[in-house]
């Protein structure tokens, strides 16, 4: 008997947390339909021998909702292995969207995410109304990926209460009854559940805070019961305080929140959390409450990310010192040429005085401001590492360090601030508690400030070939069948006959990260930062091979995840 596709004697590692073995893998259609030992030939066979075979990735937390329209590979989870995405985080969609309202919503999504209105607003089509109507679009186009969303808050409240939807006053019964249609219709129509922002970092352009962040429990809880009765996952961009703010004592109230919705609607409710220096045992108390939820009948998932969360600068994309006028006039200018005048000595002692006068007023510490290694791409990085230390090495100010660590590799030396995480140990932690997933990676956000979609690559390299951290097997689970699962994505995330055929062949050995590049090719020409990876030898997608030695093979036979 022939199959389509045989992958044969590879480390299967199935994403359930099983005891890797050597096994082949036959696949037929979008199917796999055996594992163990495959007596029938294959149509196309795939050597896996010494390699790890895996489940494909599921990546739980992206803004990849308009990138799609104009990138149907959707980089660059698609070079770290992942073939299914998750859309419609922390309460910032497309759609439900009321006639007129699609500028706002694209500067929403500029605001809160970084991603060029203009480009969102000349990329799509905005042929819908609904939250259904736009599923349906992601699913006639062509794309790489598999692809699910989230409904969200802020489009929903605004197609409901117009310019009131941003005021800090509780929304009315009459408000919550226009409300409750609009995402009962897109839970029906699939969406996979319900995102909300409540921090207070997300704002509108003018400053206000977006569509529902003030919401009170009794509006989340009416969506609670729509939850109940269709299905689905509630996320939330959680509002977290810290110990020398006032209302500190209202973090355990905001988990209780979520408690209660997750026990009325009997779902899991999932919210990003990351450990700041500033406040340092913020996370540790948010996993007391989040337990004591769960002991109470919750089912609350924090996800988190396995690496630190950080700014990128370098010339090819932004400075600490764009505020400067000379800077400010470097920006816009090809790398080549601002290579060329950071080289010439008297723009450069004028640049570096412009750079120097403004360091002591810069709202971070320059012994957390590090130059990303590139051989090999490291994030373990400490203030031994920083821009401060080596600046102190080389006997220079810092805004010569810089002008020196930035024409290194041809100008495209990049540099780090890591923000969120910024303990590796305690982020790590986090994610060895067996209710914390792994999430945040954020792919298509922030184009132009952070790159942490290669997420998957750090976490096999980083904690579990080279810290033993993890087994494999637990690896691999968590970035498959665990993210699936709380998202309840059916027949992906597991490596056993019946799934879908999502899968990894990986050379772990071989496994590396590419150093970040900005490319400008989303509409218009905005840049972003992407990031490539070695190792990921073929990438196969409901059964055809998608991505294969880090190049697409033409195939996108992506398939929409309904709930």
């Amino acid at each position: 008997m022939a199959h389509d596709l045989v992958i044969r004697g590879g480390t299967v590692v199935d994403g359930t947390g099983s005891p890797a073995l050597t096994a082949d893998v036959a696949i037929d259609g979008d199917r796999v339909v055996e594992v163990g030992r495959v007596d029938g030939r294959g149509t196309r066979e795939i050597d896996a021998e010494g390699r790890l075979v895996t489940p494909g990735f599921v990546d739980i937390h992206t803004h990849l909702d308009a990138q799609l329209a104009w990138d149907p590979i959707a980089s660059s989870p698609c070079w770290h292995g992942v073939t299914s995405v998750v859309l419609g985080n922390c309460g910032v969609t497309f759609a439900p969207v009321a006639p007129g309202g699609a500028a706002f919503l694209a500067e929403m999504m500029e605001s809160v995410e970084d991603i060029p209105a203009q480009s969102i607003l000349d990329g799509l089509s905005w042929n819908w109304s609904t939250y259904g109507e736009y599923l349906d679009e992601i699913a006639g186009l062509p794309k790489g990926v598999n692809v699910g969303g989230m409904v969200g808050h802020c489009a929903v409240r605004l197609a409901a209460m117009g310019e009131r939807s941003l005021d800090e006053a509780p929304a009315t019964a009459d408000d919550i009854a226009a409300m409750v249609p609009m995402v009962d219709e897109a839970l029906a129509a699939g969406a996979l559940g319900f995102s909300t922002s409540r921090t207070h970092l997300h704002t509108v352009p003018d400053g206000r805070h977006v569509p529902g962040t003030n919401a009170t429990a009794d509006e989340l809880l009416a969506f609670a019961e729509v939850l109940k009765r269709r299905g689905g996952v509630f996320e939330s961009a959680p509002r977290l305080i810290g110990r020398d703010d006032p209302g500190e004592d209202s973090n355990r109230d905001e988990i209780h929140m979520y408690g209660d919705i997750s026990r009325l609607a009997g779902c899991n409710v999932t919210f990003g959390l990351t450990q700041v220096d500033r406040v340092p045992d913020l996370h540790l108390r948010v996993l007391d409450a989040v337990e004591a939820e769960n002991a109470n009948g919750a089912r609350l998932r924090p996800q988190t990310t396995s690496r630190q969360i950080g700014i990128l600068f370098g010339l090819s994309g932004r400075t600490p010192f764009d505020r400067t006028a000379g800077w400010r006039a470097l920006r816009d200018l090809p790398l080549a040429e601002k290579v060329a005048r950071l080289s010439d000595p008297l723009e450069r002692a004028t640049l570096v005085a412009d750079a120097d006068s403004t360091t002591d007023s810069f709202p971070f510490d320059w012994t957390a401001f590090h130059p990303l290694p590139n051989d090999p791409v490291r994030h373990d990085l400490g203030p031994d590492d920083s821009i401060a230390a080596e600046a102190a090495r080389r006997g220079v100010s810092i805004g010569e360090a810089f002008v020196e660590l930035a024409l290194e590799l041809d100008g495209r030396r990049l540099f780090t601030l890591p923000f969120l995480n910024q303990s590796l140990d305690e982020a790590i932690g986090m994610l060895q508690r067996p209710y914390v997933t792994l999430g945040l990676a954020d792919a298509g956000a922030h184009a132009q400030q952070i790159m942490d979609a290669s997420q998957p690559t750090f976490f096999l390299t980083h904690w579990v070939r080279d810290r033993g951290a993890f087994t494999i097997e637990e690896a691999i689970r968590k970035l498959t069948s665990d993210t699936a699962d709380l998202f309840s994505i059916p027949d992906r995330g597991r490596l056993v006959p019946g799934a879908f055929a999502d899968v990894n062949v990986i050379d772990l050995a071989g496994l590396a990260l590419h150093y970040p590049e900005m490319a400008h090719d989303f509409p218009g020409g905005a840049g972003r930062w992407i990031q490539r990876a070695d190792g990921y030898e073929s990438t196969i997608v409901n059964g055809e091979v998608f991505m294969q030695a880090g190049e697409h093979t033409g195939s996108l036979v992506g398939q929409m995840i309904r709930g």
